[in-house]
């Protein structure tokens, strides 16, 4: 199957350069719960950062939003983790389907998408991106969501950890970053290593691989609160964790909203060197 076939797809650029191609309407079986993907994703000097449906996670696209638990609808692909069963294959995959560009620039843009399961809508998305440059070797990727219950009933947004899965507390905004011969670093302001960083609250994470940086930021107050979901040692991945203990409920009518500012860096940063970019990133 080839996943970069699309009948729409636009490349964002930063001063000029090509930084990310985002595929609004991919091509892929329903257990992948198909859904539109940043892939791929570079620094300024050209190194990519994300990974399409790797071998070790198929179902893993780039950048994106992804949710394995709508009302028990799998909006992440793959298997469902079933409690007191285990990861699970079930026929209850959904699909984030682009309705539309209100806004679309080199520099970014504003969709709106249906999210349904089961022939019905659940949520209605707006997701608002935006790429601008940081430095003549960094940029960033301003990333927000915001999802409406559509229907007449109560909604809530599970997970793996909420369903009986310890740690596993994964969905939300995804990144898969690139796998390399060795594991990259992971640390915050004033932690480091994955046992350390996974499944707790910080302003920003930094991720360094061989000869780059992506530190993540929350950019509101919602989303600071969310722990961040990180792999390093299985597969380089960072998530913002929408439910971690508990599930998310969206009552009818109702929005959840969340913003990560990602730095996209050439090089490996340190602590000061992540912190002040991410400052500059994250407006006020």
């Amino acid at each position: 199957m080839n996943h970069a076939q699309s009948t729409d797809s636009l490349v964002l650029r930063v001063a000029g350069r090509p930084v990310g191609r985002y595929v609004t309407r991919p091509e892929l079986a329903p257990r992948f719960s198909p859904r539109p993907y940043l892939h791929p994703v570079t620094t300024l000097a050209g190194t990519a950062v994300t990974e399409l449906s790797p071998a070790d996670h198929t179902h893993h696209l780039g950048v994106g939003v992804a949710v394995p638990d709508v009302e028990g609808h799998n909006f992440w692909g793959g298997r469902t983790y079933v409690r007191d069963q285990g990861p699970t294959e079930l026929a209850n995959h959904g699909a984030q389907r682009h309705a539309g560009f209100q806004l679309r620039d080199p520099d970014g843009f504003v969709e709106e998408l249906r999210w349904v399961a089961a022939g019905g809508e659940l949520l209605r998305e707006r997701r608002t991106v935006a790429v601008t440059e940081l430095t003549d070797s960094a940029w960033a990727l301003d990333f927000t969501f915001s999802l409406t219950n559509t229907t007449r009933h109560p909604l809530s947004i599970g997970s793996p950890a909420t369903n009986g899965r310890p740690g596993a507390a994964y969905g939300g905004f995804f990144w898969r970053a690139r796998k390399e011969a060795q594991a990259p670093r992971v640390f915050t302001a004033d932690t480091e290593g994955e046992e350390a960083v996974h499944g707790a609250p910080a302003d920003w994470l930094a991720l360094v691989g061989a000869g780059w940086t992506l530190v993540f930021a929350g950019a509101t107050a919602a989303t600071r609160r969310d722990p961040w979901f990180v792999r390093t040692t299985e597969y380089p991945g960072v998530g913002s964790s929408l439910a971690h203990t508990e599930r998310l409920p969206i009552p009818p009518g109702e929005t959840a909203v969340r913003r990560v500012v990602t730095v996209v860096a050439d090089g490996a940063l340190g602590r000061s060197e992540a912190a002040a970019l991410v400052r500059k990133a994250v407006s006020p």
